[in-house]
């Protein structure tokens, strides 16, 4: 959620740009690489296909360009619903008005944003006394809010915010501005309260208990200690009561302070104090119980340091607060300290755990020119780094800020669960209200009996336990999931992973690590025993990563380089060079083909090395001194190499029953190859990003109908166009993680394929113990239903069990949060 001052700033972005505006992305990506290549001897251009899927980094001009204009294309929003009302986080959810589903606010043009901390707001029965409250308001454009955090975005048109601020004040709480230095605040602990009134009040409720059990004293004894007992634990109850009966809410609050009232006023003195006491005891813990979630987010944000070892004009070293660090400092690193910043190393080496950012499970080799993430741990060495961001950009902040927004988003079963509530509370309502008037009223019955019946009734109203029993879950979830390393921007991915039916994945750089490398080296003839030398100098001369493969083997092996003249690049072919005097060509087996160079015995050998996953680079002379014709003089087999951990992920999510599918721009002898080795179920070549995106449609279609969902993996990038049509868009986030937090719906933020099935495993759990949450809410509340229509059930025995299921909810849902398998 974004925060601003009152005074200035447009209003964040919602979170959904739109169908519209992710296809215009996509069609930006789908743009860039359309003048590819694609034929049937692709791979044998430098890489073809195969360079435009893997060599991000290093696009070369002399075979064809990405036009990376599309780093934000995967704004996902399509069919999702991307519902960023507040998540119900407590008691009272919908014991009023529960909020209906609603898409992310988007603020008019021309609106400007304040955020407003609100620390008594932190259910939903706060948020629609506010939203009913200022949503009338003249100025007021939209409304936001995050009730993990206790924060109000204010999407106003306003010369001045004091009426705001004093409408919320006329709801008995306290708003407090948040600048963009509050940003980084959004979890905070709230000031313990003291136990001893409560202690007190307990002691008086027992105290009328035992008096009016015993009759130890005057029927006047109970009653005094019951009114006590309510002073002492119900003020609070009363204020926020009578504040939502005048708002016209019935909320939680009122029904207590309703029902409180009516067993005082039909004598049941004692259990109205008892009632009153537990109720107030439910909230306290519940309170702190909910804290616990919230502190999986606050333990995020207390991994990066608050200071940093900082190199001054005059050269020394001073330990300053991090947040005022400028980027372009020199921060220094000892052994054991956390990163402070994000930032590249210049000098030092050493090994640091990246798990709290990452998930890696061991520490991470690092030197110079190598990225630090805040948060991180160094393990041995001292480093020297240039700060790369500032602390409120770094890695770790966008990590907390997505947590935050997913945080906001409503995942389906909590639209379900507030659809359900918001019928459910006016409905016992009017069976209570039934209760109390029909039987007496119709079949002569007593008064006294029935209205006690209806009391029992409205306490039962409320379904506390069943409106905080997903938000709690689902934040838990999406903070596991981000210790492992994993980055879920919203709770209905993480809901939708159970449904994952296919997986389609990049080949390169997804399934392989994207950096080509020379596997094979054979001089075609004997009288030119210096090639490797001649096609390393014209390799040299070039940034395609197939090039540099050949190049870098020959630096590996010791080979000098040799002067080249007239260079030229050979668009999607290779290029060309003279060296001592003769004219050279290193390229594909289009470019030699072309040439007049390979003879049918060389074009089968070059056929065999192909279908084992290579792409082939050729030497040649273009006029060879002896005969005058071309000559192929030696062939070089460049291979992407495939991860390690591919094959596991595959085989984890067969076992997961996640049938997987591989798109790729190589030729289909290469791919082949590849997904041979990892075990992928089918294989598709020769793939346009327009093509990826058609395949995925196809299979959607297909998934969809039986309740499947499709996933993507990609870069968040050329891939953007497939990203978009799928249901979840995976992103690999170590090459380039600014990009894939924010452009992916789920970004791994390293390139650990395994984090996928893990992540579907979560998924499962999560709706596993939503599922029982629900169960336990409602079956709670059936039970006591019955009971009072019995007339077995009473009152403080209600108030026991909502409190008991209230805290049951939230303890399984707390489960994902401590689980670290």
């Amino acid at each position: 959620m974004a925060r601003s001052t009152p005074e200035n700033v447009a209003p964040p972005a919602s979170g959904a740009h739109g169908h519209r505006d992710r296809e215009s992305a996509a069609s930006k990506a789908h743009g860039s690489c359309h003048d590819h290549d694609h034929g049937a001897d692709s791979a044998c251009s430098l890489g073809g296909a195969q360079a435009h899927e893997g060599a991000r980094d290093h696009v070369s001009t002399d075979v064809h360009q990405h036009d990376h204009t599309h780093d934000h294309a995967h704004a996902h929003a399509h069919e999702h619903a991307h519902d960023h009302a507040p998540a119900a986080s407590c008691c009272g959810a919908s014991c009023g008005m529960p909020m209906q589903a609603r898409e992310p606010v988007a603020a008019p043009a021309g609106s400007r944003s304040a955020a407003y901390r609100i620390d008594a707001m932190d259910c939903p029965t706060e948020e629609t006394l506010i939203r009913n409250k200022l949503g009338g308001m003249a100025g007021i454009a939209a409304l936001d809010f995050n009730l993990m955090q206790r924060v109000l975005t204010v999407h106003h048109t306003l010369d001045s915010l004091d009426a705001v601020v004093k409408a919320i004040a006329s709801l008995g709480m306290k708003a407090e501005a948040l600048g963009e230095a509050g940003a980084d605040l959004g979890v905070t602990a709230e000031p313990a309260k003291p136990w001893w009134p409560l202690a007190l009040a307990g002691g008086f409720a027992i105290g009328a208990e035992l008096t009016e059990w015993f009759q130890l004293a005057t029927p006047y004894l109970p009653a005094a200690l019951a009114i006590a007992a309510i002073l002492v634990a119900g003020l609070g109850v009363y204020r926020k009561g009578w504040i939502a009966i005048r708002n016209g809410n019935l909320n939680i609050n009122a029904l207590m302070s309703i029902a409180v009232t009516g067993a005082v006023l039909i004598g049941q003195w004692p259990e109205a104090a008892m009632v009153m006491v537990l109720f107030a005891l439910a909230e306290r813990i519940e309170a702190a119980s909910l804290d616990r979630a919230r502190n999986a987010v606050r333990g995020l944000m207390a991994m990066a340091p608050e200071q940093a070892t900082v190199q001054q004009a005059d050269g020394n070293w001073l330990g300053v607060d991090a947040r005022t660090v400028p980027v372009g400092a020199m921060v220094r690193l000892r052994p054991g300290e956390r990163v402070a910043l994000d930032g590249r190393v210049l000098r030092g080496q050493s090994a640091l755990d990246q798990a709290p950012i990452t998930g890696e499970s061991v520490p991470v080799d690092k030197r110079a020119g190598d990225m630090l993430f805040a948060g991180s741990i160094n393990q041995s060495g001292e480093l020297e780094y240039t700060v790369t961001a500032p602390a409120s950009d770094s890695t770790l902040s966008r990590i907390i800020h997505a947590v935050e927004a997913a945080q906001g988003s409503r995942a389906p079963t909590q639209r379900f669960v507030d659809q359900f509530a918001r019928v459910y509370t006016p409905v016992v309502f009017a069976i209570a209200l039934g209760v109390a008037v029909i039987p007496p009223l119709l079949m002569g019955q007593a008064w006294t009996a029935w209205i006690y019946k209806a009391l029992v009734l409205l306490v039962i109203a409320c379904p506390c336990a069943l409106v905080i029993s997903t938000p709690v879950t689902i934040v838990s979830g999406l903070a596991a999931a981000a210790r492992r390393g994993i980055l879920i921007k919203g709770g209905i991915y993480l809901e939708q992973g159970r449904h994952l039916a296919w997986l389609a994945l990049d080949k390169t750089g997804t399934l392989t690590h994207g950096k080509p490398v020379q596997t094979d080296a054979a001089l075609l003839t004997d009288d030119v025993p210096h090639a490797r030398a001649i096609a390393a100098s014209l390799a040299a001369r070039s940034d395609h990563p197939v090039s540099r493969a050949v190049a870098v083997a020959a630096d590996a092996d010791g080979i000098a380089r040799l002067d080249v003249e007239d260079f030229e690049a050979v668009a999607g072919q290779g290029v060309r060079g003279t060296i001592d005097g003769v004219a050279y060509c290193l390229g594909n087996h289009r470019l030699i083909h072309d040439l007049g160079a390979c003879s049918p015995a060389l074009e089968a050998r070059l056929e065999a090395i192909e279908r084992q996953g290579r792409t082939i680079v050729m030497l040649a002379a273009m006029a060879d001194p002896s005969t005058g014709k071309p000559r192929a003089l030696a062939l070089f087999g460049v291979a992407d190499t495939v991860r390690d951990t591919s094959r596991q992920a595959i085989e984890q999510l067969h076992a997961l029953g996640v049938q997987t599918l591989m798109l790729s721009g190589d030729n289909p002898h290469t791919a082949q190859a590849i997904g041979t080795a990892v075990g992928i179920d089918q294989v598709r070549g020769n793939q346009m990003p327009q093509d990826k995106a058609d395949t995925i449609a196809a299979l959607a279609g297909q998934a969809h109908t039986h309740g499947g969902k499709v996933g993507m993996v990609g870069d968040g990038i050329n891939d953007a166009p497939a990203l978009a049509r799928a249901d979840i868009g995976f992103a690999m986030g170590a090459a380039g993680t600014d990009t894939a937090i924010e452009t992916a719906d789920v970004a791994l933020m390293d390139d650990d394929l395994r984090k996928i099935p893990a992540f579907v495993r979560l998924s499962r759990r999560t709706s596993a113990i939503l599922k029982q949450n629900i169960a336990l809410a409602l079956g709670i509340k059936v039970v006591f239903l019955v009971l009072t229509v019995m007339g077995m059930g009473t009152m403080w025995m209600a108030v026991f069990a909502d409190m008991g299921a209230s805290l049951l909810v939230v303890f399984n849902g707390l489960r994902l949060a401590r689980d670290r398998s």
